[in-house]
């Protein structure tokens, strides 16, 4: 006869709940000794850089234990709402004012905030992207100079330009600001955070001591969401506020269409709908090539971002859809002074924490945590999309967006790009470069002899060795692709429009 032990199956009746104590237990023994580790870690930091050390230490500390505590992804899916009326305005309905004496006064409210922490590595690019010149030898940095310069000239006003360095690129972008002295712009710069990289085996830091510079691999810009605290600690927040500025402008320094707008400022400070804004996203309508960039939802009553890092794997193809998600962030961000303030001294600033994980030259396998600028969204009031045009969203990553940037496509003025008015259509061409030839910004330069016609190009494709001679005008579709071994030289003043050409030189309609 079955005989059932009562006892043991008391003892399964509690494994849940074993299962949670234990999970609770690791959790905060994992913390508890991070702390420890971190603790020792202070020890190492001079004594005049100590309290600053820690204050960043602790804030990695909260980082950390948030995201012990986090268990699967923060946003249910089910709970996803359609966005209310009005909750991204189009940008159309826009008024731009005229009056000079009234767009002074608003530039006077306005700050401008560059996100400038990045490395031009990915482009074969030494030191900060920001000094990669772009158009007509002018870097990132030199264009974003100018446009404010342009502004503060026109309307005797005084935007001052902010910039967001990393431990990667302050000391060379300190050099390099020097050149603007005598513009007509105050640049002012700080540094966010620089966290340690965490073991994924241990959860422990794989730093040793306070010196960066000594082993840099173990440590790591935590992402633009560490923009609103680093900002407050700077003291910069402070200084605007008291000099009566009331918004701040962010956007990355590589996105060169991320111009200061006088429609949306006049939106937030002139013309308002009765209803103070203290957040403002621009975005944009998606296309195939942005299915991955962050979109708007509502959810639990807020605005919010949302990040396919977010997202469960069963709906990442929903989420990809043009159809049931319309628009993506530009991380171009309004944001309210004195509102940033009031929501970190509160203490609820709270944005998802995106975890990335790395493996170091040695095969170290590390977990960095992050946040994102736009994420902190859903902590303010009467938080708004704008739905901007495309022109407004020029972002480099790749020497494929260079071309676009260095060709006829744009004409350049007081630092800001304008498209051809001989242009057709209003989007830009798709143009994929092969990575083993096009990818670093030298090896691109040096396979143009100038930059091509692209005024009616739609689509261009190349691959392999491939240069292109003075005058080639590119039009339709065009696809180049060399075979391995195989070289192709298009030959000057070529015009190619719906070709294809092979590794031979074959040249067909496409």
């Amino acid at each position: 006869m079955l005989q059932i032990d009562d006892k043991k199956n008391r003892t399964h009746s509690r494994v849940p709940s074993d299962a949670k104590e234990f999970h609770e237990t690791t959790k905060r023994d994992a913390l508890r000794h991070l702390e420890r580790e971190l603790e020792r870690l202070i020890e190492t930091a001079p004594v005049d850089k100590k309290d600053a050390f820690r204050e960043e230490m602790d804030s990695f500390a909260k980082l950390f234990g948030r995201f012990l505590q986090e268990d699967g992804p923060s946003v249910a899916w089910n709970r996803i709402e359609k966005l209310p009326p009005g909750a991204v305005k189009d940008y159309s309905s826009l008024k731009t004012p005229t009056n000079n004496e009234h767009i002074r006064s608003m530039l006077n409210k306005l700050v401008v905030v560059k996100l400038n922490g990045g490395l031009g590595t990915s482009m074969g690019c030494h030191g900060p992207k920001s000094v990669i010149p772009v158009r007509n030898d002018l870097t990132f940095l030199d264009l974003t100079v100018q446009q404010i310069e342009s502004l503060n000239k026109t309307y005797n006003a005084n935007v001052p330009l902010v910039l967001m360095n990393s431990f990667n690129t302050d000391e060379d972008t300190e050099k390099i600001v020097r050149k603007y002295k005598g513009f007509q712009v105050n640049i002012y710069s700080f540094n966010q955070s620089g966290f340690p990289r965490i073991s994924r085996d241990s959860l422990l830091p794989v730093a040793r001591k306070y010196e960066i510079d000594d082993n840099i691999e173990a440590w790591y810009p935590p992402g633009h969401g560490d923009f609103y605290e680093s900002f407050q600690k700077s003291g910069l927040l402070k200084q605007f506020i008291n000099e009566g500025r009331e918004y701040l402008f962010l956007s990355n320094i590589d996105n060169l269409g991320a111009t200061i707008d006088l429609g949306i400022l006049n939106r937030l400070l002139g013309e308002t709908d009765g209803v103070c804004h203290e957040f403002v996203m621009e975005v944009t309508d998606k296309t195939r090539a942005d299915v991955k960039g962050g979109t708007l939802i509502q959810y639990e009553n807020k605005l919010r971002l949302l990040e396919i890092a977010q997202v469960p794997n069963e709906h990442v193809d929903e989420f990809k859809s043009v159809k049931t998600f319309k628009f993506f962030n530009t991380n171009n961000i309004w944001a309210k002074l004195d509102a940033i303030d009031r929501v970190l001294n509160e203490g609820s600033m709270n944005m998802e924490i995106i975890v990335n994980n790395k493996t170091l030259d040695k095969g170290l396998r590390v977990i960095q945590l992050e946040t994102a600028v736009g994420a902190a969204m859903k902590c303010f009031e009467n938080a708004i999309g704008i739905n901007v045009p495309r022109s407004r969203f020029l972002p480099v990553k790749k020497t494929s967006d260079l071309l676009l940037v260095m060709s006829n496509l744009y004409s350049l003025k007081a630092g800001s790009l304008v498209m051809s008015p001989q242009r057709m259509f209003p989007t830009t061409p798709l143009v994929k470069l092969g990575d083993n030839h096009f990818s670093k910004v030298k090896e691109f330069l040096g396979r143009f002899a100038n930059i091509p016609d692209i005024i009616e190009l739609d689509h261009l494709t190349v691959s392999g060795d491939v240069t292109f001679g003075r005058g080639v005008s590119l039009r339709g579709t065009v696809i180049i692709i060399a075979n391995h071994g195989d070289r192709i030289d298009i030959p000057p003043g070529a015009i190619l429009e719906n070709k294809i050409v092979s590794g031979n030189l074959r040249i067909l309609d496409h």
